[in-house]
C-alpha cells in the first residue's frame, strides 16, 4: 500500500490542487470504502459509464460482467478504461446558495486490464466482489456452479495512474455574508442498514447468518 502513483497529464488535479492526493494507501482506502464503481469506455466514439460491483485484489481493480458485454469486450482487447468511486460524507449548506458543497472523498483511476481466465483466480476475484458487498457473506451461501461461471466473465483493471480528490470540513463563507442570519453548517450522511427483510418462510425462521449480524449490531 505504500508509495505514489505518478501525476500524469490525465491524473493531475488542477481545480483545487491541494484536495489532491496520488497515494496508493488513500486511494485503495476510498475504493475499498465505495459501494460500488463507475467505468467508463469509448467504443466507436460513443462514450459510456457503466455503474457495477467491484473488489480489490492487491493492485488489481476486479468486477463481473455477462459474457460478451460490450464493457468486457472492450477490456478483453486491452482498451484503455476510467474507473470513479466516491464517498459522500456531508452536505455543505452556507449561508449563499453560491457556496453549497459536499463533504466527500473520491478517486479518478486510469489503467487496462483484461480477463481472469485461471479458475482459481477467478474464484478469488467473485469472493473479493462479495465480500466487498458484504463480508463474510461467501463463505455462508452456495458458491458458483460451472453453468454459472461459464456464462460469466471477471475482469481486472490494472491501474496505472490515479488521484484522490477530497473536501472535508464546514461551508466557507463570503465576509460579507457573515451576520446575515441564514443556518449555516454541515448535514452529515452515514451509510446504514435498516431491518432486515427475509425472502422466504425458512430465512423468516432461521437465525440470522454472521455477515448480516456484523452489519446490524
Amino acid at each position: 500500500m505504500n508509495g505514489k502513483f505518478e501525476k500524469t497529464e490525465i491524473s493531475t488535479i488542477h481545480r483545487q490542487p491541494v484536495r489532491g492526493s496520488y497515494d496508493h494507501e488513500t486511494i485503495y482506502k476510498i475504493v475499498d470504502e465505495a459501494p460500488v464503481c463507475h467505468i467508463g469506455f469509448v467504443v466507436n466514439n460513443q462514450p459510456f459509464v457503466i455503474p457495477t460491483l467491484h473488489g480489490r485484489m492487491n493492485d488489481k481493480i476486479v468486477f463481473h460482467g455477462a459474457v460478451g458485454s460490450r464493457l468486457i469486450e472492450h477490456i478483453t482487447a486491452g482498451n484503455p478504461v476510467c474507473l470513479t468511486c466516491t464517498v459522500l460524507d456531508a452536505l455543505v449548506l452556507a449561508k449563499s446558495i453560491f457556496h453549497h458543497s459536499m463533504n466527500y472523498r473520491s478517486v479518478v483511476a486510469f489503467g487496462t486490464g483484461g480477463i481472469i481466465d485461471d479458475p482459481v483466480e477467478k474464484l478469488q476475484a467473485l469472493k473479493a466482489i462479495s465480500d466487498h458487498l458484504l463480508p463474510g457473506r461467501w463463505s455462508e451461501v452456495r458458491e458458483p456452479n460451472e453453468k454459472e461461471l461459464g456464462a460469466t466473465s471477471v475482469a481486472y483493471i490494472n491501474i496505472d495512474t490515479a488521484s484522490a480528490k477530497t473536501r472535508s470540513g464546514p461551508p466557507v463563507e463570503d465576509k460579507a455574508d457573515a451576520d446575515l442570519e441564514h443556518w449555516s453548517g454541515i448535514l452529515p450522511l452515514a451509510f446504514g442498514y435498516a431491518k432486515e427483510i427475509p425472502a422466504d418462510e425458512y430465512s423468516a425462521n432461521s437465525g440470522l447468518p454472521e455477515s448480516l449480524k456484523r452489519v446490524l449490531r
